[in-house]
């Protein structure tokens, strides 16, 4: 250490200063954490964390020398004199011009002071530059211009400070300065996927965290409009009803904020699942039987977040209005209540919703219907957001306002947008009281990521874009079936209603199809269309655990689903519904083969529905004629698959079909009697990840080998067709994908047939199946494994079904098991829902047979699945 540092007899030591520092900033947390959870404690203890970290700075630059020409700024969020637990502390060490110092000896005093901090434990992040070298960098870029819009003088200079001070509000160009910082915000927003329901929320980046309430107050700062929200209101910018909002959700925001650094122990802005019940504990909050403790923290969190949302909405236009001049825009008339001024739609008047509440609807239902609008004004936000008492039980029984409740639904376009911006206003809520009951609303199933509104109005959206021929090249099945259908408010309704009785307990689809119901009686919905809305809330999850879970090569399951669903017009509703559902779940929940196993349950049940009985044998013929011609057309010559076909029973062709019967007969048919195994892969026909034929031997443990080898390469099976031909050959067909490799799917082709041969040659004890790793989610929202065995009608075959955490490891865990009772398998389905496994097997085998050896593997299989 410079010998600068050695403090005179009236200074601290360097010691001193970080004992100080400690123990100081370790009170103000022991005290916080002590105190009852309340936004002034939260403040109180930003504001006293930032004033020790004024004085342990002030001390050190007292101790380092710092010749008087320096000045020391604070800057950033420490600037505005607020510091959390472990926030960063920006400052900026502001030289004079070079003229006028000793440069040298002014540089070395710095570092020291520089240096001091860091050994105190002050982590400081710091800036050196002259008052010329600020505006330059600031000009170019708007980071470090927002930074120093917020500097505060510690110490030094007053003059540099001063000379700074006016150089920065010399160059601030308004206009300029808000258009960056609304860029910013757009990108910052995307960047979250502009929602603030998130389940893992950052609290001070995401969409209606803190950082919303600083950007409004500086881009009011940089246009002269007031520092803070009283300043604000004494502008005239808000009212002093929206001020009294501003400041009771942002002491919201910062006091989760600092509870959240504090269980962290870390700078942790995310409200991550690992943190959330610590910090809802924190709060008082406890788990009822309903609902998590976080669940409660979260709700609370998700309607703060929303008003900072809607205000900042407001607060941006506001302020864009008086720094562009908009405000003195052209109006055009749309009608007595309404008007277009700069693209945006305003109401005539402050008052409108106060002396005609209709309108409040009504503004959607012109919105919609509007040509030219791409938004609300501010002052139309504010009316709506100034007129929520008026939304009352009066309100929602008002035949005007179901009236156009229902022409909103009815509108031959629009929805999507229409019922975001209705939620955004917290207008939808305050109509349909059963939706305001899941306004951030959490899901704890390990596969949806959006609260139970965001995913609804998802579902809304892709149910939407069926009828939309621009995104007819994203559901192009669904949106030719979409193109037939004439009544397309039905299935909004349905979509509106299918998870709206969520978080009650007991079924949600049951409940749901009551609200569903009600909701129909009260809106004068016809009969018909109403009971078809009650059908699809009700049955939402039917098809798609149908098509995940049964075989849909027997022709009991299908007519089984065809009497339940009754007609083609139900089959039609329920399959573009579900699609919109699992679509709106997660972006990686979908895939191509669940997309296939739903389309094939389609085709199938709308043949069953049309009177026409499955006949096996004719449909069998019919896969092996077209078989025979692909092969010809491949030049191969006629009657070469016979001598595999021989081999082969009827459930095979019935599973399979022409083109994987060819491709099978093609790679094998020169190899039948092999005894290597052989295995050959191809992209599959979906598009997505490989298609991975197994032609060996039998043996006990052949499944598990496979299963062990694509987990190891770190592949995941969608899907299992297993056989066992006449002589004793498995001949197995294998659907994988692994993310990681997508882009080079083809090089790994001649890759996965070469390694996994050489895997099922090898001999030996199957290994012990590793446990695998857990993510965040399933250790903070873990599910009880459960496993269901039934035999079919007549109980020569069982239905396996696992549903469990999904891990890595999993697939092989089990099939280990089954190969140890010594399990023929037939069929695997290997659902992953997010986090959650749903895997259904096909199987049969002489232990099955016993209750004993049957209870012996049941208990097995849920030591191997449990996490």
């Amino acid at each position: 250490m410079s010998a600068v540092l050695e403090a005179p007899a009236d200074l601290p030591t360097l010691a001193d200063l970080r004992t100080r520092f400690r123990e100081g900033k370790a009170r103000l947390l022991e005290r916080f954490g002590k105190a009852r959870p309340s936004a002034p404690a939260a403040q109180r203890l930003l504001r006293d964390l930032a004033r020790h970290v004024d004085q342990s700075l002030l001390a050190v630059w007292r101790l380092a020398g710092v010749p008087d020409d320096a000045a020391l700024l604070a800057v950033g969020g420490y600037g505005r004199a607020e510091l959390f637990p472990h926030s960063d502390v920006d400052v900026l060490l502001l030289l004079p011009p070079a003229h006028v110092a000793d440069m040298d000896s002014l540089k070395s005093a710095i570092e020291d002071f520089i240096t001091a901090c860091w050994d105190i434990g002050l982590e400081i992040g710091s800036s050196v530059r002259t008052v010329g070298e600020c505006i330059a960098l600031a000009e170019s870029d708007v980071t470090v211009q927002t930074a120093l819009l917020e500097s505060r003088y510690l110490c030094g200079s007053r003059r540099v400070f001063t000379t700074f001070r006016h150089a920065n509000t010399r160059a601030m160009d308004p206009k300029a300065f808000l258009r960056a910082k609304q860029l910013e915000m757009v990108q910052r927003h995307r960047k979250f996927e502009d929602t603030p329901y998130a389940l893992e929320p950052n609290c001070k980046e995401s969409p209606g965290g803190l950082r919303d309430l600083q950007v409004v107050i500086w881009v009011a700062r940089a246009a002269g409009l007031g520092k803070n929200w009283n300043a604000l209101a004494g502008n005239a910018m808000i009212t002093p009803f929206e001020a009294k909002q501003l400041v009771r959700n942002e002491g919201l925001l910062k006091l989760i904020r600092a509870r959240l650094h504090m269980i962290a122990g870390r700078r942790e802005d995310r409200l991550v699942f690992d943190l959330q019940e610590a910090v809802a504990e924190s709060f008082g909050y406890q788990a009822t039987h309903e609902h998590r403790a976080s669940e409660k923290l979260m709700r609370r969190y998700y309607w703060a977040a929303k008003a900072v949302t809607q205000l900042n909405q407001i607060l941006m236009l506001n302020i864009e209005e008086q720094v562009n001049g908009s405000q003195d825009a052209p109006m055009r008339p749309i009608n007595d209540k309404f008007l277009e001024r700069g693209g945006m739609l305003e109401v005539v008047s402050d008052d409108l919703y106060q002396r005609d509440p209709h309108a409040i609807l009504e503004t959607f239902l012109v919105y919609q219907q509007t040509v030219g609008p791409k938004g609300l004004s501010a002052r139309t936000l504010r009316a709506l957001y100034n007129a929520r008492d008026l939304m009352d039980a009066d309100f929602r029984h008002d035949p005007v306002n179901r009236a156009t409740f229902m022409k909103i639904l009815r509108a031959e376009e629009g929805q999507t947008h229409a019922f975001r911006l209705m939620n955004q206003t917290s207008v939808l809520g305050r109509y349909l009281w059963v939706f305001r009951r899941i306004v951030g609303q959490m899901q704890h199933d390990l596969f949806h990521v959006y609260t139970v509104d965001q995913h609804i109005l998802m579902v809304l959206r892709n149910v939407r874009r069926f009828f939309i021929p621009e995104h007819a090249h994203e559901y192009a099945f669904c949106s030719q079936l979409a193109s037939t259908w004439d009544r397309p408010y039905v299935l909004y309704v349905a979509a509106l209603f299918h998870d709206v009785a969520k978080g009650r307990g007991g079924d949600h689809s049951e409940l749901g199809a009551t609200e569903a119901r009600r909701f129909c009686r009260d809106h004068g919905i016809e009969r018909d269309d109403a009971e078809l809305i009650e059908f699809l809330v009700q049955s939402h999850l039917v098809m798609s655990r149908v098509a995940q879970k049964e075989d849909l090569s027997d022709p009991d399951v299908i007519d089984e689903f065809a009497k339940w669903v009754g007609s083609e017009q139900r089959l039609t509703a329920l399959y573009l519904l579900t699609v919109a559902d699992i679509r709106g779940t997660s972006p990686k929940v979908w895939n191509a083969w669940k997309g296939k196993l739903l389309e094939d349950l389609y085709r199938l049940t709308l043949r069953a529905l049309g009177g026409a009985r499955p006949n096996v044998d004719a449909e069998i013929e019919a896969r092996k004629q077209e078989a025979r011609h692909m092969l010809n057309l491949a030049s191969l010559p006629p009657g070469v698959e016979g001598e595999l076909w021989k081999t082969l029973e009827i459930s095979y062709f019935a599973r399979h079909d022409a083109g994987d019967i060819a491709w099978h007969a093609r790679s094998l048919h020169a190899q039948v009697q092999t005894a290597q195994p052989i295995v050959q892969a191809r992209l599959s026909s979906l598009g997505e990840g490989l298609q991975v034929l197994v032609y060996a031997p039998d043996r006990r443990d052949l499944f598990a080998r496979i299963c062990g080898y694509f987990d190891s390469a770190g592949f995941s099976i969608l899907d299992a067709k297993v056989h066992t031909t006449r002589a004793g050959y498995a001949l197995d067909t294998f659907q994988v994908i692994s993310p990681q490799f997508e882009p080079h799917y083809r090089d790994l082709i001649s890759y996965v047939e070469n390694q996994l041969a050489l895997a099922l040659s090898a001999d030996g004890a199957l290994p012990e199946p590793s446990r695998g790793r857990l993510s965040r989610r399933v250790k903070s929202f873990p599910i009880t494994p459960r496993i269901t065995l039934r035999p079919d009608e007549r109980a020569q075959r069982w239905l396996l079904t696992i549903s469990t955490s999904d891990r890595s490891g999993l697939l092989y865990a089990i099939a280990r098991v089954l190969a140890h009772h010594h399990i023929n398998l037939q069929l695997a389905k290997i659902s992953t829902l997010g986090e959650r496994a749903e895997d259904t097997f096909l199987i049969d085998g002489p232990a099955l047979q016993e209750n004993k050896s049957q209870l012996q593997m049941e208990t097995e299989l849920l030591d191997a699945v449990t996490p």
